[in-house]
């Protein structure tokens, strides 16, 4: 598999925001660990709680910020390209979040780029066989870089 090309955009005045090899390691390693799809390209974009309310409202109903929004990219049949799609993710709702569950933010951040990452291949959690094998996937990941399961 060639390597993985995160596009990053930042439009979050959040501090202790992850370096882009983290971002490319964790989006790799969730690449890797299944066989869904094989696309090496997304872009994270790393927005504050305003733009990510508006788009949760807009595309999902729900009127408040959330931790992450996955975007998967349907390229039509006549055209190839390797883009998975994009990952929104909101900084001060994961540091929130990290916070309040006692969980180290990078922890929760890898996390959260993970999860993401599995829903743009395709991975959902809507029943519950799906959840189960989604959040293996994840614990499993999580576990090979060395971090401890996000649901305990």
């Amino acid at each position: 598999m060639s390597a993985v090309q995160v596009d990053l955009q930042i439009e979050s005045t959040a501090q202790d925001l992850p370096e882009l090899s983290q971002l490319e390691l964790w989006v790799s390693k969730a690449i890797q660990a299944q066989t869904k799809a094989s696309a090496p390209e997304l872009t994270v974009r790393i927005v504050d709680e305003e733009e990510s309310q508006a788009l949760n409202s807009e595309y999902r109903g729900k009127d408040k910020p959330t931790n992450v929004l996955s975007f998967p990219f349907e390229a039509p049949e006549f055209v190839e390209i390797e883009l998975l799609g994009d990952l929104i993710v909101c900084a001060p709702v994961v540091a929130k979040e990290s916070q309040q569950q006692g969980k180290a933010l990078e922890a929760h951040w890898a996390h959260m780029i993970i999860h993401g990452t599995l829903h743009l291949q395709g991975y959902d959690h809507i029943d519950e066989q799906e959840a189960e094998e989604m959040e293996g996937l994840e614990i499993s990941i999580l576990h090979d870089l060395g971090y401890t399961n996000p649901y305990l």
